[in-house]
C-alpha cells in the first residue's frame, strides 16, 4: 500500500522523517510526489538527503501542476494577514503564505492535512487569525481541528510548543496523541568531545558562572534578552537567529549543529550539505520529528480504513497484522 503526500515550506524534511518513521509501523510506503521551499540551503540540505531537489517558490508555482496526493504537509511561515476578519472566506487569506496552501487544496483535494506553525497563531491578533485559517479551510470542505503540542511530551529534550491543524475530509474523531511516558535525555543528545571552537570566552563563561548555579549535572543554559540566565535539563526552544549563542551546555559552550539538529529528532545519519551558520538556522525553522510523528501515528489507523476501501485490491489483513505488532 502506498500514501502519496506533498511536502510543503519542506525545510530540511521534518514531516518526511517523521512520516518514514510512522508509516513504516503500518508496512505503508509513503510516496513524497512534490516539496517546495524558497531557501536555496533548505533544498540543497533536502536534496542530499533525500535525492530530490524541492521546487522554489510556492507562490510562482501553478497548483493544477502539482500531482494528485493524499496527504499534504506544511509548516508554513505565519505573516499578519492583510485581509482579516471580513468573512470573505477564501479572499480572508490573499497576501499570506497560507492562501498556498488553501488553493492547492482547493485544486488538489487531498483527503488529509497537517499544517505546523508557532504558538502564537493561536493568540495573534486575539486569535482571529487562527479562526479565519480555520474557517477557510472547514468551508474548502474540511472537517478541522488544532492543538498546541510541545516536543517535551515526544520524546525530545527540547522546550518547543507548535500548533498543529489537522484536517480531514470527512468526520473523524480528534485523538490527540498522548505524551509519551518518558524522553530522551541531553546524555543522549550532546556529544561527549567536541571542537575548541564551540566554547566560549573565558570572560563570557566567568561571567555566566558568576551570575548562575544550576541544580542539574548536566543542563542547558538559557541567557533572556534581560539577562537573566536560566537552566534544565532540557533545552529551550531553539530559534532560527543567534539562539546558539544564548543556549550553553553547562554554562561553557554552544551546541554543534549536530545537536541542534538532535533536539529537533533528525536520524543520527542526517547529511550536513551546507555551512554551519545556515544548518542552525535550519534546525532552528524546522518542525521537531517526533512530535509530528506521534501525530500521524494517532490517525494513520482512520487513513488505512479509508485507503482500503478506495484500494480494495489491497490485502487488508497483512497491514492489520503489522498494525497489531
Amino acid at each position: 500500500m502506498e500514501i502519496k503526500f506533498i511536502d510543503l515550506f519542506c525545510g530540511i524534511g521534518g514531516f518526511r522523517f517523521a512520516a518514514q518513521e510512522a508509516f513504516q509501523k503500518y508496512s505503508i510506503k509513503p510516496k513524497c510526489v512534490f516539496s517546495s521551499d524558497i531557501d536555496k540551503y533548505a533544498r540543497e540540505a533536502y536534496f542530499a538527503n533525500f535525492g530530490e531537489y524541492p521546487a522554489g517558490d510556492i507562490t510562482k508555482i501553478n497548483e493544477n501542476e502539482i500531482p494528485d496526493h493524499d496527504v499534504l504537509f506544511a509548516g508554513f511561515p505565519c505573516q499578519p494577514f492583510s485581509i482579516i476578519g471580513q468573512k470573505k472566506g477564501f479572499e480572508d487569506t490573499r497576501g499570506t503564505l497560507f492562501f498556498d496552501i488553501a488553493r492547492i487544496l482547493k485544486a488538489k483535494k487531498p483527503k488529509a492535512f497537517i499544517l505546523e506553525n508557532v504558538k502564537m497563531l493561536v493568540g495573534h491578533d486575539k486569535g482571529r487569525t487562527l479562526k479565519t485559517i480555520l474557517r477557510v479551510l472547514r468551508e474548502l470542505g474540511y472537517y478541522v481541528d488544532y492543538k498546541v503540542l510541545n516536543a517535551l511530551d515526544y520524546g525530545l529534550p527540547q522546550k518547543r510548543e507548535r500548533v498543529i491543524i489537522l484536517g480531514y475530509y470527512k468526520p473523524i474523531l480528534f485523538n490527540w496523541p498522548p505524551p509519551y511516558p518518558k524522553r530522551l535525555s541531553l546524555e543522549d543528545i550532546l556529544e561527549k568531545e567536541v571542537d575548541s571552537k564551540y566554547f566560549v570566552s573565558k570572560r563570557i563563561r566567568e561571567k555566566r558562572l558568576s551570575a548562575h548555579r544550576s541544580k542539574y549535572k548536566l543542563s542547558i543554559w538559557h541567557e533572556n534578552k534581560a539577562g537573566h540566565i536560566s537552566s534544565y535539563d532540557y533545552s529551550c526552544a531553539l530559534r532560527a537567529g543567534a539562539s546558539h549563542n544564548y543556549l550553553l551546555v553547562n554554562g561553557v559552550r554552544r551546541l554543534t549543529p549536530q545537536e541542534m539538529l538532535k533536539l529537533q529528532g533528525f536520524p543520527d545519519d542526517f547529511k550536513i550539505a551546507v555551512s554551519e551558520a545556515q544548518t542552525r538556522k535550519q534546525a532552528g525553522n524546522a518542525v521537531p520529528v517526533n512530535m509530528v510523528k506521534a501525530v500521524m501515528e494517532s490517525f494513520l489507523p482512520y487513513w488505512i480504513d479509508d485507503f482500503f476501501i478506495q484500494n480494495k485490491n489491497e490485502k487488508r489483513s497483512n497491514v492489520l497484522i503489522a498494525m497489531q505488532g
